[in-house]
């Protein structure tokens, strides 16, 4: 009798075990279908309470992203100059996510270069078309993307170089996605509808998704400062950089929204090529 029992336990504790992981997976594979255009399991859909975990993945998601920027990076460097390489990496970055941040980043350049007040403000970010502030707040910020990722790769040069040059990729997508959903951990969702489809991201937030997110959003960087630990300095711009963002966004419009979430992604990871450079030639 015991004996059965004590199988009856192990096997129950196996099934709760396989129901848990086909949830996390079904959640994984949620975040992976919100942030990326790589195809999913056609089970998987918006469902808001797997979307509003999903944001422990978000991080994770910088990972693939920034895997198949590299990819792309190392391929094309192989017969092409490093520029070139560079740019058909950003390239893939694109392609892989359908432009889903520099998009929000477009739409927050012409609603805050555009509105003077919080209604007028969402009314443009909501706006499909594109206005003259998007325009020139993307062409400045692939220049330096392109710019600033092209100059740090350069810096490394020993027999680690790719290995370096792949942390580099994966940690500057990673960490601007911590950095970004992190608003979400701190901040209101300014809209009072639930007209965005970003809107179930806003929901209460447990440790699962805030542990999850930073423990993502830091590993790479932590491997890369493993060649040269000042790299965890670069920590301090890119939170600096999301803290005004995230002030800026509360005076204006009382909270964020998903346009401004991606805004702040592509702009932390611009800040964050940044500190690279200024880290390897400073200090």
């Amino acid at each position: 009798m015991l004996v059965k029992n004590s199988q009856s336990n192990l096997a129950l504790a196996e099934l709760t075990h396989s129901i848990k992981m086909k949830k996390e997976l079904h959640i994984f594979f949620t975040a992976l279908m919100f942030y990326t255009r790589i195809p999913c399991p056609k089970n998987i859909t918006h469902h808001p309470d797997y979307l509003n975990k999903a944001t422990r993945y978000f991080p994770l998601i910088g990972w693939i992203v920034g895997t198949i920027s590299f990819i792309a990076f190392y391929i094309f460097s192989l017969f092409l100059s490093t520029e070139s390489a560079v740019i058909l990496a950003i390239i893939a970055s694109i392609l892989t996510t359908g432009a889903f941040h520099e998009d929000g980043f477009a739409d927050v350049c012409d609603g805050f270069g555009g509105g003077w007040t919080k209604e007028k403000i969402l009314l443009i970010m909501k706006d499909s078309a594109i206005g003259a502030y998007g325009a020139i707040g993307l062409v400045l910020l692939f220049l330096l993307k392109f710019k600033l990722l092209s100059e740090s790769i350069l810096l490394f040069t020993d027999n680690n170089s790719y290995l370096k040059i792949f942390l580099l990729f994966v940690s500057a997508h990673a960490l601007s996605r911590l950095a970004a959903i992190s608003i979400i951990f701190t901040h209101e969702y300014s809209r009072d509808d639930a007209t965005s489809k970003s809107k179930p991201i806003a929901k209460s937030n447990t440790w699962k998704e805030i542990s999850g997110a930073f423990f993502f959003g830091l590993i790479p960087l932590l491997a890369l400062s493993y060649f040269e630990y000042q790299f965890l300095l670069a920590l301090i711009p890119v939170f600096i950089t999301r803290y005004f963002l995230a002030r800026y966004f509360q005076k204006w419009i009382d909270g964020y929204t998903g346009d401004c979430l991606g805004a702040t992604q592509q702009v932390c990871e611009v800040i964050y090529y940044l500190s690279i450079l200024f880290i390897w030639k400073f200090i």
